[in-house]
């Protein structure tokens, strides 16, 4: 009897330690898997119980990735079929190489080098620790093609329209935050981040609808793009401004308004002297003097005094935009938190070539305000007022080279390959009659490489009122044998927290037929087709998909409005 109860008492510490050592080489769960392609690299968020303890190498023939998460179990189902990304195929597990390990392999499409990191888990609960791993698309996936609002960003064209003093403004546009980065989140859980960018895409539209004026956005979807990738998308597609659109929050429901950010002196000097020291940067940043200064090694006096020239400028110029802003945002309705610029050190307002703002279009920290940010009649109402804001900084400081600076000066076009004389005159911002006139022609009728005169234009320049598209929708998805929620998150291009708050889910069991409301960007939704009937044009076909004529031209690449019968035609999304 005694030796069982001495049994018992060095037995009961030895359970308990083993079930403490247990509890800890399992400390983790891997809770699931986000993949989130973005037109530069494909970022995979990692959800976890606790934070990450890892460690990684990569193999070749075939391109792999291999992550081992220390004490960790699955809680998620593998593997992920990636059908969207360039650079990834698959996400499955392997064979640990000790107990308590979980072994995850990303099988690539091509080599290339991943960057891995761990993110805590944000102040509003609604992401925990994450590990994030950046997966670049490589060189050959230029950023301008994939951000630029026309599918033909052209250096050439652009060169060339210049010297016929024809050039467009470009002006680009930041949605703020995006993908993992939620920003800023309501009183009803929704997220600044797809306020940004339906309102950033309306302005967008805006831009575009004024002759002489290209918007280029920095992200079209739900992803992230880095801060400084930002500054660097406006500088590829040659912008002459940067403006960025945000959404302010507060730890109380109280303050609410808009209101508009520039750059101040001490972030601008700190700015500098970095990229005096950078030789590369500078040559970018300064141009055809930047690379003589670069090779020749000069003064660094010389160097900073360029830079400090170009910042001043940027300054005094993001100034005069920032003010303009807020006086049409005042007139426009809206209220504004501060009447006058803001002066702060933003990551994103970095830029010395740049002119560059950050808008602040109101508080969602307010409940009031929130309900706003996702009206689409108050979103219209930002776009409007902001895009009058630019285009009058720009009529009255129009770039060299530029449509702007040559208003009441004739111009010449020569006529290319699908052009009419509606769309030349709708380029110019003029009308067929006028066109007509200035080169008594006696009809509509113009030949490819002919020379027009396009006749020069005075007074206001007007922002035409455009009708934007619905940008998200909610859809029913009814639960599939074998489906789950990462899988059903990443076929719709969403977060697993999102579809689990949307539906109130408190697990990620989910039930056979089970229904779920999505909701969905237009952008991401599978694209249609249709096949050209007797008796169809694209304007029927236009309003029978509820989409513009426009962008069915554009997504299709027609150079005539001529339609063949059983033509395919793919009908976009917005």
């Amino acid at each position: 009897m005694l030796i069982s109860k001495l049994l018992r008492a060095a037995f009961f510490p030895f359970l308990i330690a083993l079930t403490l050592f247990s509890a800890n080489v399992f400390a983790n769960a891997l809770e699931g898997v986000r993949v989130w392609p973005s037109p530069d690299e494909t970022r995979v968020v990692i959800d976890l119980k606790s934070e990450a303890e890892y460690s990684y190498f990569t193999l070749s023939s075939p391109e792999r990735l291999v992550v081992d998460l220390k004490q960790t179990t699955l809680g998620t189902k593998l593997p992920i079929n990636v059908s969207d990304s360039p650079v990834l195929k698959k996400i499955r597990k392997s064979s640990p190489p000790a107990k308590g390990t979980y072994r995850l392999v990303f099988e690539l499409k091509k080599k290339t080098t991943p960057q891995i990191f761990k993110l805590a888990p944000t102040p509003g609960g609604q992401y925990g620790h994450r590990l994030v791993i950046d997966i670049p698309h490589g060189a050959s996936d230029t950023t301008p093609k994939a951000s630029d609002t026309s599918s033909k960003p052209n250096a050439v064209s652009r060169d060339a329209s210049q010297l016929a003093g024809s050039a467009d403004i470009v002006v680009a546009i930041d949605a703020g935050h995006g993908g993992e980065d939620p920003g800023s989140i309501g009183p009803t859980r929704k997220y600044e981040k797809h306020a940004t960018l339906a309102i950033s895409k309306k302005i967008a539209d805006q831009i575009n609808a004024v002759p002489g004026m290209k918007a280029v956005l920095t992200r079209r979807s739900d992803y992230y793009v880095n801060l400084n990738k930002r500054s660097e998308i406006a500088r590829k597609n040659k912008a002459h401004l940067l403006v960025s659109i945000h959404a302010d929050a507060f730890h109380s429901p109280k303050p609410r308004g808009g209101s508009v950010f520039v750059l101040n002196t001490r972030r601008a000097n700190s700015e500098i002297a970095r990229w005096v020291e950078n030789h590369e940067e500078q040559s970018q940043l300064l141009g055809g003097a930047g690379e003589v200064l670069a090779k020749n090694n000069s003064d660094r006096n010389v160097s900073q005094t360029l830079l400090d020239l170009q910042f001043s400028h940027s300054q005094k110029e993001g100034y005069k935009v920032a003010t303009k802003i807020l006086r049409e945002m005042s007139r426009a309705g809206v209220y504004l938190h501060k009447k006058e610029p803001v002066n702060a050190s933003l990551a994103v307002l970095k830029s010395p070539d740049i002119p560059s703002v950050l808008v602040e279009t109101g508080f969602i920290s307010n409940p009031t305000e929130e309900k706003l940010l996702f009206q689409r009649s108050h979103q219209d109402k930002l776009a409007r007022s902001l895009s009058k804001a630019i285009v009058q900084y720009f009529e009255a400081n129009p770039p060299e080279g530029t449509l702007f600076a040559n208003r009441g000066k004739a111009i010449k076009h020569k006529v290319s390959r699908g052009e009419s004389l509606s769309l030349i005159a709708k380029k110019y911002g003029s009308s067929t009659k006028a066109i007509m006139q200035a080169n008594k022609l006696k009809s509509s009728n113009i030949a490819i490489g002919q020379i027009l005169t396009i006749p020069g234009s005075s007074g206001a320049i007007p922002v035409p009122v455009v009708t934007n598209p619905v940008e998200t929708k909610t859809i029913t998805h009814v639960v599939q044998r074998g489906e789950y929620l990462g899988k059903i998150a990443a076929r719709y291009k969403v977060a697993v927290a999102d579809i689990k708050r949307e539906n109130k889910l408190k697990s990620d069991t989910l039930k056979l037929g089970q229904k779920l409301k999505i909701t969905v960007s237009m952008k991401d939704q599978p694209l249609r087709k249709h096949k050209v009937q007797r008796g169809e044009f694209l304007g029927k076909i236009a309003s029978k998909y509820g989409v513009s004529v426009k962008s069915l031209r554009e997504a299709n690449n027609l150079r005539s409005d001529e339609l063949a019968i059983g033509q395919v035609l793919i009908i976009p999304n917005n």
